[in-house]
């Protein structure tokens, strides 16, 4: 049985929050949806290789459709995503991303947070972060994990700045988790 037990929500916009980052930069914060799937590809495939190789573990250049409809058509109830959004001109263009998505227990959920290089080093990540992790304590979940790339030192940072704990990977070397207990059932 899931521990889980808020219904999705019915309203998204009442999950929307403004944030000034560190530079004094704003960014609108939200929950994904499935309008996002153009802005999703535009995002990912904006990010540096390296960006994108830590972010999935692997090389990719462009994210199939496949990828976009999962990213971007959730269920709210065991996963949730936030994008970090800034306006350019007539649209918005997705500059953060912070996800996760519960294992079937639903005490523990795998997390990712990935920020656009050019937006990088403003607290954009931390910020995303925060609000994931809050989402998924209201949720119920007990623990985010993340597997991460042993050489990504800015997710290492965060992870402990966030208070996660971490340790190597058993089944690949090159590899760790970074996990925080939330106190849920």
């Amino acid at each position: 049985m899931s521990t889980i037990q808020n219904a999705p929500p019915t309203d998204l916009d009442s999950l929307r929050w403004s944030e000034t980052l560190r530079d004094g930069s704003n960014v609108l914060i939200r929950p994904i949806t499935r309008q996002d799937k153009a802005g999703e590809r535009d995002f990912i495939e904006g990010l540096s290789a390296e960006a994108r190789r830590y972010r999935f573990l692997g090389q990719i250049g462009s994210p199939s459709d496949r990828m976009l409809e999962r990213f971007t058509n959730i269920d709210y109830l065991h996963d949730m995503a936030f994008v970090a959004v800034v306006q350019e001109g007539a649209r918005e263009r997705i500059v953060g991303v912070s996800r996760y998505a519960t294992d079937p227990s639903g005490r523990g959920c795998e997390c990712a947070v990935t920020v656009s290089d050019d937006w990088q080093d403003r607290g954009l990540g931390t910020t995303l972060m925060r609000h994931i992790i809050e989402f998924a304590r209201t949720k119920g979940v007990g623990t985010l994990y993340s597997i991460d790339s042993a050489e990504n030192v800015a997710m290492k940072d965060l992870a402990r700045f966030l208070g996660f704990r971490t340790r190597p990977d058993p089944s690949d070397a090159d590899q760790v988790i970074h996990e925080l207990a939330l106190g849920g059932s």
